[in-house]
């Protein structure tokens, strides 16, 4: 297990290396632009190449990106070009707010899909008409058509909950609540939608193999062949799932956070690739695989715990 997750993690590396170096040459064709930006007024050639110079970005490039990339092993992302901010603490302070609204998102779609997938398994009839048009809906409607439609309703119109703004969850949990709940189920709809056919799709396989039908001839209740022996075994594939719907949903706050305004990773990010950032897009990029990896070591690791097979294969 110590080997496979070395491997892991070794191949996580390699692959952070390989998208920030296509992301740096990517961006290497508008240096002169973002030079531009920042001189602003009366950029003129002149000015445009001494500020070129002055960023290091008149050097050849492999030259740059090694330099980058022997920093960021130190821990090191540089400053914002715009605001001289610490690259590294200003995503770590946006980081939280993200992963806050992900999680959440994460946490309620797992809930409801698992409910909605075990039921519409074991009872059929209404309760898998239900689910099935609860994935459709999902499946059909974008979120971004979503959060508009609740911000005007539950926001405009009734006023339950803030249109825009973040309250920090340390200052006031009620606060903080309150104002990621619809973010929050907006992020969720297609998680939902695809989780849901997941798990009942599995459990459906589970509950017709042989083991489910030794267990109820030996007597075991079904409330405990369901829950202990088929939705366990139906969990792998539904973890799997679940860290795509996670992948997913980051990508989706990247929309969702300017909705509502939130100060997270997806404004940062939009904003500073409008500019042209190139300190702030490089740590984003780096902070973003390194986030996924580790996602899906966790779920190769919960789900060889789960499943003794899949164990063996690591």
């Amino acid at each position: 297990m110590t080997l496979y997750v070395l491997r892991r993690l070794t191949a996580g590396l390699v692959l952070a290396v390989l998208v920030t170096m296509i992301t740096f040459l990517l961006l290497s064709t508008s240096f002169d632009d973002i030079a531009s930006s920042i001189v602003g007024n009366g950029a003129t050639p002149a000015r445009v190449q001494a500020q070129k110079a002055q960023l290091g970005l008149d050097r050849p490039l492999f030259t740059q990106y090694l330099d980058w990339l022997s920093h960021a092993i130190r821990g090191d992302l540089g400053l914002s070009y715009f605001t001289s901010e610490p690259v590294r603490s200003a995503l770590a302070a946006r980081l939280g707010v993200t992963l806050s609204i992900v999680l959440a998102a994460l946490l309620v779609t797992t809930v409801i899909s698992v409910v909605l997938g075990v039921l519409a398994a074991t009872r059929g009839g209404a309760v898998d008409r239900i689910a099935q048009g609860v994935s459709m809906v999902g499946y059909l409607v974008p979120n971004l058509l979503i959060a508009i439609a609740l911000v005007y309703v539950l926001a405009v119109k009734l006023h339950w909950f803030p249109a825009t703004g973040y309250t920090p969850l340390a200052e006031n949990p009620a606060g903080w609540a309150s104002t990621i709940a619809i973010p929050v189920v907006a992020l969720m709809m297609s998680g939902v939608a695809g989780l849901t056919s997941q798990i009942r799709g599995a459990m459906i396989g589970e509950l017709r193999k042989d083991y489910i039908r030794t267990l109820r001839t030996r007597g075991i209740p079904t409330r405990s062949i369901v829950l202990r022996h088929a939705l366990r075994g139906a969990a792998g594939p539904a973890l799997t799932v679940l860290s795509l719907e996670f992948i997913q949903m980051l990508g989706g706050a990247l929309i969702i956070e300017q909705v509502f305004a939130l100060p997270g990773f997806g404004q940062y990010a939009f904003n500073a690739s409008l500019q042209g950032d190139i300190p702030i897009i490089m740590g984003i990029s780096l902070f973003g695989v390194l986030l996924v990896v580790c996602v899906n070591l966790v779920v190769d690791l919960v789900n060889g715990w789960l499943n003794p097979k899949a164990r063996v294969l690591q």
